[in-house]
């Protein structure tokens, strides 16, 4: 067994044992749960409301993407925040000097970060199926296409998180990149069909993987009828799976140039000045 090997082992059990411990800090179940809670009590309301031109749900058929979108922010920002944290403490100079830290390291935060926004859509699908209807949850395929979806997410957005992660220093600088995020949510989909905006806005969303990931859930839980009041009248599979596939790819060549550029230049004196000046800021 090679050095590489035990790295990979040495991360998955660590990301393992991160997951464990963030179920029992109090802060980290408030932000699994309360999101959650508040998706929840939003569909339940919506639950009598219908798509326009249709009698079905409105609230069904925000919950799919709703999952896309908790998957996303999981991916994006999950993993941006960890990095960033972990390099004003110190944690990955520590990673950095160990052999194969590093590689360690990454794949104990990818598999903590998985675990937990798969955790999360899990919490948020199980209560949702008691009170919305017309979902296609006894249809096996619907399921093989939805865990299709979500690992194709993954790999669409978590690279980017590191690519985030790894290009801001301080953990304040996170509205950044929160923001757009946001604003993205409002033009993909999430809580209201896009076919009523604006042509140049319409093709701003699908530039995006959010807007792909949501119509990917929609195809996996609605009902075939359904995809009537998506753009193009269909669920549009192929390009679903290419535009996630593009951005995998793009992620995946760029996040390690990232990484390697920003463990680089990791030292204890960075370190130092950052966490002074983390100790000047007003409580």
């Amino acid at each position: 067994m090679n050095a590489r090997t035990d790295a990979i082992r040495a991360g998955l059990g660590r990301g393992w044992i991160e997951l464990r411990n963030s179920f029992t800090n109090v802060q980290d179940l408030w932000n699994y749960f309360f999101p959650t809670f508040v998706l929840l009590v939003a569909m339940f309301f919506m639950r009598g409301s219908t798509v326009p031109g249709t009698q079905f749900s409105l609230g069904a058929r925000t919950l799919p993407s709703a999952l896309a979108m908790g998957l996303a922010f999981g991916g994006l920002l999950g993993l941006a925040q960890q990095l960033i944290v972990d390099r004003e403490d110190g944690t990955l100079l520590r990673a950095k000097a160990t052999p194969n830290g590093m590689l360690g390291y990454l794949i104990g935060k990818l598999t903590m970060i998985s675990a937990v926004t798969l955790i999360g859509v899990a919490i948020q699908l199980t209560p949702a199926l008691f009170f919305l209807d017309g979902l296609r949850v006894a249809h096996a395929g619907a399921w093989l296409v939805l865990a299709g979806v979500m690992l194709l997410g993954l790999l669409a957005t978590l690279p980017l998180g590191a690519v985030i992660g790894s290009l801001i220093e301080n953990p304040r600088n996170m509205g950044v990149v929160v923001l757009p995020i946001m604003g993205l949510v409002a033009l993909s989909g999430i809580f209201y069909p896009i076919n009523g905006y604006p042509g140049w806005l319409q093709a701003v969303a699908q530039v995006f993987p959010l807007y792909w990931l949501g119509l990917g859930m929609r195809s996996a839980l609605l009902p075939d009828a359904m995809s009537a009041v998506e753009l193009g009248g269909s669920w549009r599979h192929l390009e679903t799976v290419g535009v996630l596939g593009v951005w995998a790819v793009l992620g995946l060549l760029l996040a390690p140039v990232v990484l390697r550029r920003m463990a680089r230049r990791e030292s204890g004196s960075r370190v130092a000045l950052r966490r002074e000046k983390a100790l000047r800021r007003p409580v």
